[in-house]
């Protein structure tokens, strides 16, 4: 089989463009170099394993008996007494004693090599234009830190779902309103991940950063 695996073809090698009240505006042509509408299925589940390998804390800890307190002194004489031998309480057959082959620390972190993670983000992306849930905004201009006018934002496009919003650039008062909406994420179009993709429903991106979308994959 071959590596990549090809979905169906998305229907259009362009998606629409809003306004900030929720009326389509154009059609924007995309990157036919990026959005090939191909998915490598494996490529994503190796970023997948990775990024949650990567967010383990590696903390479980347990004692061996060299750990555990007490224990020095040998519980009785060697022979004699029909016990079997025993040279400490701390023993692991013991109650109260260290622990065999318990968890120590230890840092489950690594990394894969940049062409696959570049692929794993392409089918990402690629995967949202098959499902139609990438879309593209004109822009997004706030001109008050507040909530509600971000929620006016999402409220008009009619996303359902979690949704990642992809900008070109984030300046404070869009990045404070949106802050507090829990299904919600902003990201710059320089910063987000193949898991940012994947773990949300819709990706909204503005017009600018689709332009400047490709500076991301040069090589």
């Amino acid at each position: 089989m071959s590596p990549k695996t090809k979905d169906k073809k998305p229907k259009a090698a362009s998606i629409p463009i809003f306004n900030a009240k929720g009326k389509e505006v154009e059609r924007y042509e995309l990157n036919k170099d990026l959005f090939t509408g191909e998915v490598d299925k494996k490529v994503l589940y190796q970023v997948t394993l990775m990024y949650n390998a990567n967010q383990r804390r590696g903390t479980a800890s347990t004692k061996t008996r060299s750990d555990v307190s007490g224990g020095g002194k040998k519980p009785w004489r060697q022979k004699g007494t029909g016990r079997a031998r025993a040279g400490s309480t701390r023993s692991p057959l013991w109650r109260g004693g260290g622990k065999v082959f318990g968890p120590h620390p230890r840092d489950f972190h690594y990394d894969l090599p940049k062409k696959i993670k570049r692929l794993a983000l392409l089918s990402s992306l690629n995967s949202k234009l098959i499902e139609e849930r990438l879309l593209g905004i004109d822009a997004i201009a706030i001109d008050e830190p507040k909530t509600k006018k971000f929620k006016s934002i999402m409220d008009a496009l009619k996303l359902k779902g979690n949704s990642l919003f992809i900008l070109d650039e984030i300046d404070g008062k869009i990045r404070r309103a949106s802050r507090n909406l829990q299904e919600t994420l902003v990201r710059n179009y320089k910063d987000f991940n193949t898991m940012d993709v994947l773990a949300h429903d819709n990706v909204v991106m503005t017009k600018a950063a689709l332009e400047k979308l490709p500076e991301r994959f040069k090589e």
